[in-house]
């Protein structure tokens, strides 16, 4: 890597810690892209060559923080030996609400984007994705892949959304008292 394309990647690397830093601690109503840059140590322009306005920073963000959950689990459950998929899938489940318990803030700014649209994007850059549609497919042998992504995307989208609402909003419990009642939907729709 040539002198040049190191310092635009330190730069957009700063951009993008300033702005995920900004996001997680002032939201993202309050962070204007004056904020990210000054924070960033770069001129204002410098923000445009990478990103077009913070809503492009964001989405990047969420793609990535949302991938490294999703990877971080999956690598988890693949170090441990299960009996059934049932159990496999609830441990894997069960370290995405441990990681967004300990991650609030992050949980925050991800929002519900705890996603099927996230996995359809990352699937091709991360090889821990592409494992999670493998757990399902071996879980699911008897379901052709269009079957089985739908039923990945409805527990993704149900493990999101009830993290989001339990664990940022409290409501109408706390997780560790709505992850019993998760797993027995969960259960109904395997």
């Amino acid at each position: 890597m040539s002198k040049i394309q190191k310092n635009k990647k330190e730069k957009e690397s700063s951009l993008y810690a300033a702005a995920y830093d900004l996001f997680t601690t002032k939201g993202i109503h309050n962070t204007a892209i004056s904020d990210i840059v000054k924070k960033a140590g770069v001129a204002k322009g410098t923000f445009y060559l990478y990103f077009k306005d913070k809503y492009d920073v964001l989405d990047k963000i969420i793609l990535d923080k949302s991938t490294e959950i999703l990877s971080l689990a999956i690598n988890k459950t693949n170090l441990k030996q299960f009996l059934s998929f049932e159990e496999k899938l609830f441990y894997f489940i069960n370290c995405i609400i441990e990681y967004l318990k300990e991650n609030k803030l992050l949980l925050k700014l991800i929002y519900k984007n705890l996603s099927w649209g996230v996995i359809k994007k990352a699937c091709k850059d991360y090889k821990e994705i592409n494992e999670i549609f493998y757990m399902f497919e071996e879980g699911f042998k008897d379901l052709d892949r269009e079957e089985v992504e739908k039923i990945l995307f409805m527990i993704i989208e149900i493990t999101g959304s009830v993290c989001y609402s339990c664990i940022v909003l409290n409501e109408p419990t706390d997780i560790d008292e709505m992850k019993p009642i998760l797993f027995e939907t969960i259960k109904k729709i395997i």
